[in-house]
């Protein structure tokens, strides 16, 4: 008569034999496709989408340049009128090591000013262009510069030709903003579209301290 008890456990061995093969051979393919990859580049960096944390992810990168100690930089086209977390910890504790540079002065539909909007936003891509010729800085995140991209604030031809020429190559660009244009996508190396599934604004929520700024 068999002890339900050793059963169990010679079950449990082998489930966990199964899974220590399967993880080895997983694991080999995977030294297998690491050995291929060599060398380091500065990548151009896209964030686009409908959904939440766009943002977020860019300043996500920058924290971890900052962890690493590598001079970066942020560039906002958007949300510079906006008292944000990520401004006031980076300008607060981090300004050696990451300069801030709030340009904008909100959406569109709350300034109503186009002309004012274009020549905000054109001088924060002088102030970009400044900052990523800095061989020094290893990233820049351009935020929510695909809005200003969209609406013509800037054209979009003379910032990627700027990124294909004149980029250092050691240099991370991070351009964030939904409706990222097609010339950028085409361009860059790394493209994440963040998909909307359910946002709480729908539900009647606003944007709240700590989730959206």
């Amino acid at each position: 008569m068999h002890d339900d008890s050793d059963i169990s456990v010679t079950g449990a061995a082998d489930a966990d034999a199964r899974h220590a093969t399967k993880m080895a051979k997983k694991k080999a393919a995977r030294d297998k496709i690491m050995a291929t990859k060599e060398g380091e580049k500065g990548l151009i960096i896209v964030h686009t989408g409908a959904g939440k944390g766009k943002s977020s992810s860019g300043f996500g990168m920058v924290l971890r340049c900052i962890a690493h100690e590598m001079p970066c930089a942020v560039v906002q086209y958007i949300k510079g009128a906006w008292d944000t977390g990520e401004r006031r910890l980076i300008e607060g504790n981090f300004a050696d090591l990451c300069q801030f540079h709030a340009m904008g002065e909100g959406f569109t539909w709350e300034t109503q000013d186009r002309a004012r909007d274009i020549a905000m936003a054109q001088k924060g891509w002088e102030k970009a262009k400044e900052l990523i010729r800095d061989p020094a800085i290893r990233l820049v995140l351009l935020d929510e510069i695909n809005i200003a991209l969209r609406y013509d604030y800037l054209d979009v031809a003379e910032v990627v030709a700027f990124l294909r020429t004149e980029k250092p190559p050691q240099t991370h660009v991070v351009l964030t903003g939904r409706n990222a244009k097609e010339e950028l996508i085409e361009l860059a190396d790394l493209v994440t579209e963040m998909t909307l599934v359910k946002h709480p604004f729908r539900s009647g929520i606003k944007a709240q301290p700590g989730v959206e700024f």
